[in-house]
């Protein structure tokens, strides 16, 4: 596991680059402002400026922020989330963050994703939490859930959050999706949504209610092959970084 001052260094070079390559700086800004629940007057206050700055920045209103209000505005959020007892960087230590056996992929968007865009690029049907397609996410994990069953321990499941529970996880080579649910039920953290792929039959009627039960939307994807799936996802991404 990294220090948390390793990972606080490596979490700021990341909300830099982000910033610095995004096509839109401001939206990345308020993505980052948003994830580690920062409001504009908290951060208008520790960088000494009004709230009217910060929010012409993140609608564009004013230019692209310069390398140096960029590294202010990184310096700020981290600073005030170690006043708060380093909540965001001490999940981050949590996590690793690299695809592997276990993880099919797993990214983060520069701008948030609406679950209903995330449902249609899977070809998905929802079973949970219709309502809920306007909700935004801010990345994705693909999980191998037999693999996950096999290998991880308790801790490990925090990996799949990457930087943020607010995303989308997505089970591929699932049986009836009861075990990826009671696996979500048990966890401190909770994803935006669900989406299961592989299914050879109707879902366990436990995994719904236990989507509904949690307040989580759940879908099944009805693309054919998992490189269908990831590759779809990596669509998604890519038009946020546009």
């Amino acid at each position: 596991m990294l220090s948390n001052d390793s990972v606080t260094e490596m979490l700021a070079k990341r909300i830099a680059g982000e910033i610095v390559l995004s096509l839109n700086p401001g939206v990345t800004m308020r993505k980052w402002r948003s994830l580690l629940q920062v409001n504009q007057v908290e951060v208008a206050h520790e960088l000494g400026l009004s709230p009217s700055v910060v929010s012409d920045y993140e609608t564009g209103r004013r230019r692209s922020p310069g390398s140096a209000f960029i590294r202010r505005f990184v310096g700020a959020l981290l600073e005030i989330d170690e006043r708060r007892g380093g909540r965001y960087v001490q999940q981050m230590a949590r996590i690793t963050l690299t695809p592997g056996d276990v993880f099919l992929d797993i990214r983060e968007f520069v701008a948030p994703v609406r679950i209903g865009e995330i449902f249609t690029a899977l070809d998905c049907e929802i079973l949970v939490g219709e309502e809920s397609v306007d909700q935004e996410v801010y990345g994705y994990t693909v999980i191998d859930s037999l693999k996950a069953i096999q290998t991880f321990s308790g801790l490990d499941f925090y990996r799949i959050f990457g930087t943020t529970s607010e995303r989308a996880l997505i089970f591929v080579g699932v049986s009836r999706g009861r075990s990826p649910m009671i696996a979500v039920k048990i966890s401190p953290f909770k994803p935006r949504v669900i989406v299961l792929h592989g299914a050879k039959g109707d879902i366990d009627p436990l995994a719904i209610a236990l989507a509904q039960n949690e307040g989580i939307p759940l879908a099944v994807s009805r693309l054919e092959s998992q490189d269908e799936l990831v590759q779809a996802l990596l669509n998604v991404y890519r038009i946020t970084q546009e």
